[in-house]
């Protein structure tokens, strides 16, 4: 049949091969080689800012196979605008990373699937931002807020946050604060009266100190004592936000014995994250399909999560750690970035986009 007698494409249709196509190529991408992300809380900041939107490169630690490839395309857990789950559970396949060129490291800033959202499978509970401070092998402390791995003082991101009283003179405004780079998000009165509560970096309160207006800063360290929502157990261990550890952070291959201390450490952990059919922890015993183990191998890589923003952020110190099958990928670099207490053309932080992440 010539060329000629060929029946033409309908316009419905040229429109409907492009929309496939269009669907295809974006969920092999968004699959393969990028995934954009939005920053939605103030954990991280100021590294990352409530409004960047950036792209996760799943490039660099290696893109999963989907768990479940019964998908909606370009979906999550929900169809769009609606509450109809956009996944089917009927085929779940194993755990397999494609090769990438880099391994999780230390103060990377990942994006990873929240691991105690277990009505989800791995790969469709909620995408969370946090850095890396710890990778496997690793024993973390922290001590009156300070971080240290292995004994010593961590790196601190230029831009990390601590919470502040900042007592006043008189009742400041939201022009005051937006003059030291202080959204209204990161401050609050205290109930007294006397003053605020502020999120900022160390260099903007020593700007703060400065100020004629400003009797007296403090920063707001938790002495210590226990705290019942950290993990695995504060109030038994004595840790808090600012209190925390010694915790080693266990990797593939990693033996332990299971003593009492170590199922307190780790129980939880090998319980949720490593496989097992079966598992129950007893006081000072840990049983595996019935059978009491002594001594554990994991049997993937672990970190330990934290935000910039350190004591406006749930990481690892509340819900542990971040098993490898769960991680996403490496935040790459910033694409937009929208300020929500601006308007118009000012809403646009035009010195952030195209912004690496550090």
């Amino acid at each position: 049949m010539s060329s000629k007698n060929k029946k033409k494409k309908s316009a419905a249709r040229e429109w409907l091969d492009a929309l496939v196509f269009a669907v295809v190529a974006a969920s092999l991408i968004r699959w393969l080689l990028l995934e954009p992300f939005t920053i939605p809380t103030a954990s991280m900041e100021k590294s990352l800012l409530v409004g960047d939107f950036l792209f996760v490169s799943k490039m660099h630690y290696g893109t999963r196979i989907p768990k479940t490839p019964l998908q909606v395309p370009l979906t999550h857990q929900k169809i769009w605008g609606t509450e109809i789950p956009s996944y089917s559970d009927a085929i779940q396949l194993p755990y397999y990373r494609l090769p990438g060129f880099a391994d999780v490291e230390r103060n990377d800033v990942v994006v990873f699937n929240y691991p105690v959202e277990f009505e989800y499978p791995n790969d469709l509970k909620t995408n969370y931002i946090k850095r890396a401070v710890a990778v496997p092998g690793d024993e973390l402390e922290i001590k009156d807020g300070d971080l240290y791995i292995n004994g010593e003082l961590a790196m601190k991101p230029e831009e990390m946050q601590f919470s502040y009283d900042v007592l006043t003179s008189r009742m400041l405004n939201a022009d005051f604060f937006a003059d030291y780079g202080i959204n209204p998000a990161s401050f609050m009165a205290l109930s007294d009266g006397s003053g605020y509560i502020v999120f900022a970096t160390d260099l903007v309160i020593d700007r703060l100190k400065e100020s004629p207006l400003v009797t007296t800063v403090r920063k707001r360290i938790m002495s210590p004592r226990g705290e019942d929502r950290i993990f695995p157990d504060g109030m038994k261990m004595g840790w808090n936000r600012d209190q925390y550890g010694p915790l080693t952070i266990p990797g593939e291959g990693t033996t332990i014995e299971l003593n009492a201390d170590n199922i307190l450490r780790y129980g939880s952990t090998i319980k949720n994250y490593e496989g097992h059919e079966q598992v129950e922890i007893r006081e000072n015993e840990l049983l595996i399909n019935g059978q009491k183990v002594d001594s554990y191998t994991f049997k993937q890589n672990y970190y330990f999560m934290m935000g910039d923003n350190r004591h406006d952020s749930l990481d690892s110190r509340y819900w542990g750690f971040v098993p490898e099958d769960h991680v996403v990928g490496k935040a790459w670099f910033l694409w937009l970035s929208l300020d929500e207490f601006e308007s118009f053309f000012n809403k646009i932080r035009w010195s952030r986009i195209f912004k690496s992440i550090e």
